[in-house]
């Protein structure tokens, strides 16, 4: 809120007044909970699966491994005691034998996004990359978790139903209904 909203609820008598001094921008990255006209939007921070296994650089491969298969996953997100995220450990690296730590054969410098991320324009740019899943963090870089494209796909219905929209296969993605595309109107068909 700005400071002369937190002035003013002074004023009236509220006792516990916070500022929120980074902003409303830095609030949805960290995928806090919002309120409001856009509290229905859904977002990658919505969606993102906080349950991925973490290890730490380390740490060895063969007890990353065994933690992740445990979990019923194919990698491991590496991260450091504050949970900043490192890198990644994918399958053919967590099939590394012998005595590697992590550090040693991890995929330096994931790509992420902040939390705040709209759904519907994420998952076409993942769709065009060919991208299955993506990690997000807070603005800090903090594992939130990771947006699986499939997690995302399932969420369509009510992505479109917040947002006024229709799934329109023929014209290659999600358009509000009535939008004009090359000239020519979509038609929304199921």
């Amino acid at each position: 809120m700005s400071a002369r909203a937190a002035w003013r609820l002074e004023a009236l008598g509220f006792v516990r007044v916070y500022r929120y001094a980074a902003g409303k921008a830095d609030w949805l990255a960290a995928g806090l909970p919002t309120e409001g006209t856009e509290a229905n939007t859904l977002r990658a921070g919505t969606v993102a699966r906080s349950d991925v296994p973490t290890c730490s650089p380390g740490e060895r491969v063969e007890q990353a491994a065994g933690r992740a298969r445990r979990a019923g996953w194919d990698s491991c997100i590496v991260v450091n005691a504050d949970r900043v995220v490192l890198g990644r450990l994918r399958r053919d690296a967590l099939d590394t034998a012998g005595e590697a730590t992590v550090e040693q054969v991890m995929e330096e410098g994931p790509t992420t996004i902040r939390a705040s991320e709209e759904l519907a324009g994420l998952v076409q740019r993942m769709r065009n990359r060919n991208v299955p899943s993506i990690l997000v963090t807070d603005p800090d870089g903090r594992l939130l978790g990771i947006l699986w494209r499939t997690d995302a796909n399932r969420r369509w219905p009510a992505l479109a139903a917040a947002r006024g929209e229709r799934r329109c296969a023929s014209a290659g993605g999600i358009w509000p209904l009535g939008h004009r595309r090359g000239g020519t109107a979509v038609a929304a068909r199921e």
